[in-house]
């Protein structure tokens, strides 16, 4: 089995994976050496893990699983299934490159693109030779409702509600149009120019916001929840099958 963790600036998400089955996936907003150590009590027969980290974390995390566990701490120089043609490599997220991994296996020999909706909104282009190329980062729905209150005097901070309005009557469904709507209309207008320059596109939408968008949205797409946790298992298992 495998240990997947991914340590995000929200969430902090600890897996397993029985071949290329997902077994159980918990999330937290802080992390520590207990709470890793409590999940891999509970999950015994782990061989291998992966840990992908944006945050300042325990050091003895690192300790612990390097002393239990083949272990691999992504980084820029991490070998990967695909080739990645981003040029500031060392610049780019992991949660991006991992995305990209799992679209690229997802697909193999297919042009990808994978839209991951959270905290920011990434989109991430795999040519048919499964060479990363880049994409775009735009803010998320979060992150723009706090922008429109935050940059003027007078918008309130509201609550998300899945309500697509397109006239609003008030403020708040005004500003619930605005950012909803919007976000619609360039996640199909950036696809739409994408699928311009290849028909045969394939596109994978994930994210922890992608329950307001799967629906609306008139493109094809497939839907992949936790894109980045499979897209680091692919990675663990390519780096385990050369040593083996």
């Amino acid at each position: 089995m495998d240990l997947i963790l991914d340590f995000g600036n929200t969430n902090k998400k600890l897996a397993i994976f029985n071949d290329d089955k997902l077994v159980e996936l918990v999330q937290y907003s802080d992390i520590s050496l207990t709470q890793v150590r409590n999940f891999v009590n509970d999950h015994p027969g782990i061989e291998n893990c992966i840990l992908s980290s944006v945050i300042h974390h325990p050091v003895s995390i690192n300790r612990y699983l390097a002393s239990h566990f083949h272990f691999l701490e992504l980084t820029a120089l991490t070998p990967l299934p695909i080739k990645n043609r981003y040029h500031s490599g060392e610049t780019l997220g992991k949660d991006r490159l991992a995305a990209a991994v799992a679209g690229a296996m997802r697909f193999p020999g297919q042009e990808v693109l994978v839209i991951n909706a959270g905290t920011c909104i990434t989109y991430d282009f795999i040519n048919r030779r499964q060479e990363y190329i880049g994409g775009a980062i735009s803010p998320g729905l979060e992150m723009r409702f706090r922008a429109l209150h935050t940059f003027t005097r007078k918008l309130p901070l509201i609550n998300f509600r899945d309500s697509l309005i397109l006239v609003g009557k008030n403020t708040e469904e005004s500003i619930l149009s605005g950012v909803l709507s919007g976000t619609i209309a360039e996640i199909e207008g950036i696809t739409a120019r994408y699928r311009k320059n290849n028909p045969s596109l394939k596109i994978l939408l994930s994210g922890g916001d992608v329950k307001y968008f799967d629906k609306q949205l008139k493109i094809s797409i497939f839907a992949l929840p936790n894109i980045v946790i499979y897209g680091l298992q692919k990675i663990l298992l390519f780096n385990v099958d050369k040593v083996t």
